[in-house]
């Protein structure tokens, strides 16, 4: 075979493809909006099996029957009724930031962003199937939301990556298949030659954000242009496609919702009505709350992330447990027992001093303690355990319920309207002088006779005391903390309550002098709250701290210790600071 040494002889040499790292912006897209297609396909199928079957609400759900007596307490004080809105944008937040680690984590590949979301749907997936008011499709949404979670991120990184470039058929001369042994290691790598070369390329990715996905010039353009536009296209299909389900769910969702049968159920009117309040029962003109709170501005503090929805013709209240008959009675039942109207100041336990968690309403509904009568509770018996049509559970001692001058409700209407949806639509329980996570279930579908060994009730195991009978309390309501006010006769005023006790006394007292009493509003009920107000002649301009005081008609006078709300409600005089000038 002949051989030549000519120089001029070239070997053709095939082309070759040099794979490159998917631009960072791209797989945040991509990822983000795999994230709008698991949470829109999870609300979707939740329309359909039960909207507690939502992987989102369920995860939310499960976090607040798992958050800390103390963190729950910082989030009402910090956000008030607030709360589940703030943990909502909180839990929207930890998914974006995990999106993006998944995104930045899948630059040479999708499997870190696919074992992500497979993590959190089967997160999603268990908090679905632990629930203890879904039905037994309910695992169907978390399934499909992490279907597609994973298919939207497969498909979206698939069409992210840039077309491979490929470098040019070259030729190859003698010079260039030198002996390994000897050949320049520095010049068959460039990158070899200039160790940080690599780094200072990809420094400048960092720096700019954009510099595997910046517009191109030369040869590669006619490659990467389409590239480019293929994957935004994909994107904005699947966006759009998130968004239909998303509405979708949420029309068919709002289809099934209890609204409707709220807007048809029949008026709600007591056989023994009440006499409207008397002018004097509130000061509003000098600073207080009016003495009825309108149903749209009442105190909301559950652990329902999502209003349950159950429509009126659907409602059944069982009443069972140690009782000589089992009732199960349905909405039409208790209507036609005949209605009584009673008004009742609730308040929450986690109400610091000073708190604004407590409302006055006008409620509607039957005498809770008859009901028992009826059903015949046995010897023995000592709570009432009370369940929500989403299975939060509560404890009310027994004997208290069936004290005849309680007045205790199994409450259909608030206000002269049927409940509002948040409030307990169908029907709630009302109970005077007991601090709510005792006695105040929403939206009840359950009651157990039983004793406190045999059950335990939601917040018995989150630190919270067995019983809790409202505290005597007082707020300051003008002026408001750190107001500022002219020197001369400053008028304060606020409201007090002692819940199934009443209230008799208010007093109040400036920069530490002595205490002096308020002009108390009429007294409605000793199960309302009470106003009060008073003329102080503050002279010197400056800086001054405002108490108040109540003493109740069992000549109780209200503690001035300070203790925090757990396990039973808070002590403490309320004390504002405020400016003269």
């Amino acid at each position: 075979m002949a051989t030549t040494d000519d120089p001029s002889q070239e070997s053709a040499q095939p082309a070759t493809t040099a794979p490159r790292r998917v631009p960072r912006a791209r797989l945040v897209i991509a990822a983000v909006v795999a994230l709008a297609a698991a949470l829109a396909t999870g609300h979707l199928v939740a329309a359909f099996v039960g909207p507690q079957a939502s992987p989102l609400l369920a995860v939310g759900n499960t976090a607040i029957d798992l958050t800390p007596s103390w963190l729950k307490d910082f989030a009402i004080a910090t956000f008030g009724t607030a709360d589940k809105l703030a943990l909502l944008v909180g839990m929207g937040g930890v998914l974006l930031g995990l999106a993006v680690a998944a995104a930045l984590a899948s630059r040479r590949g999708p499997a870190p962003g696919t074992v992500l979301i497979v993590a959190v749907g089967v997160l999603g997936l268990v908090a679905v199937v632990t629930r203890p008011d879904v039905g037994r499709l309910a695992a169907l949404a978390p399934l499909a939301s992490l279907a597609a979670g994973v298919a939207t991120w497969l498909l979206l990184h698939r069409r992210a990556a840039p077309p491979a470039p490929t470098t040019a058929a070259t030729t190859v001369t003698p010079h260039d298949t030198a002996d390994p042994d000897t050949a320049d290691p520095d010049a068959a790598d460039p990158d070899a030659a200039d160790p940080d070369a690599g780094r200072a390329d990809d420094a400048a990715d960092a720096e700019t954000g954009q510099a595997d996905d910046a517009p191109p010039h030369g040869p590669r353009a006619s490659e990467a242009l389409p590239g480019r536009r293929r994957f935004l296209v994909a994107a904005g299909g699947a966006a759009a496609v998130a968004g239909v389900a998303g509405l979708t769910g949420g029309f068919v969702g709002g289809a099934r919702d209890a609204t409707s049968s709220r807007a048809s159920a029949p008026p709600l009117r007591g056989t023994r009505r009440l006499s409207a309040p008397p002018h004097d029962a509130d000061f509003a003109k000098l600073g207080t709350p009016t003495f009825l709170t309108p149903n749209d501005a009442f105190y909301r503090i559950d652990t329902a992330l999502s209003v349950p929805q159950v429509p009126a013709d659907d409602w059944r209240l069982r009443i069972h447990g140690m009782v000589d008959r089992e009732l199960e009675l349905t909405y039409d039942d208790v209507r036609r027992r005949g209605l009584i109207e009673r008004r009742i100041t609730l308040c929450c336990v986690s109400n610091q001093v000073g708190g604004e968690l407590i409302s006055t309403a006008t409620f509607t509904g039957v005498d809770l303690g008859e009901l028992l009568r009826d059903a015949g509770v046995r010897d023995g018996a000592q709570q009432l355990l009370s369940s929500s049509s989403d299975g939060w559970t509560c404890g009310t001692p027994i004997d208290v319920l069936l004290e005849r001058d309680r007045g205790a409700m199994l409450a259909l209407g608030m206000n002269g309207e049927p409940l509002p949806l948040e409030h307990g639509f169908p029907a709630r329980l009302v109970v005077p002088g007991l601090y709510g996570y005792v006695s105040a279930t929403k939206w009840v579908t359950d009651l157990e006779v039983t004793t406190w060994n045999e059950r335990r009730a939601y917040w018995l195991d989150r630190g919270w005391a067995r019983e809790a009978p409202v505290k005597t309390q007082s707020r300051i309501d003008r002026p408001s903390s750190g107001a500022t006010m002219p020197t001369g006769r400053v008028i304060a005023a606020g409201i007090a309550w002692a819940q199934h006790t009443g209230i008799a006394k208010v007093e109040v007292r400036l920069d530490g002098g002595r205490w002096q009493e308020a002009t108390l509003s009429a007294d409605v009920s000793d199960d309302t709250w009470r106003m009060w107000h008073i003329a102080l002649d503050v002279d010197r301009p400056g800086n001054h701290r405002l108490a108040c005081r109540a003493t109740d008609k069992s000549g109780y006078t209200q503690t001035s210790e300070r203790m925090g709300v757990l396990p039973d409600g808070a002590t403490g005089h309320h004390t504002i600071t405020f400016t003269a000038e």
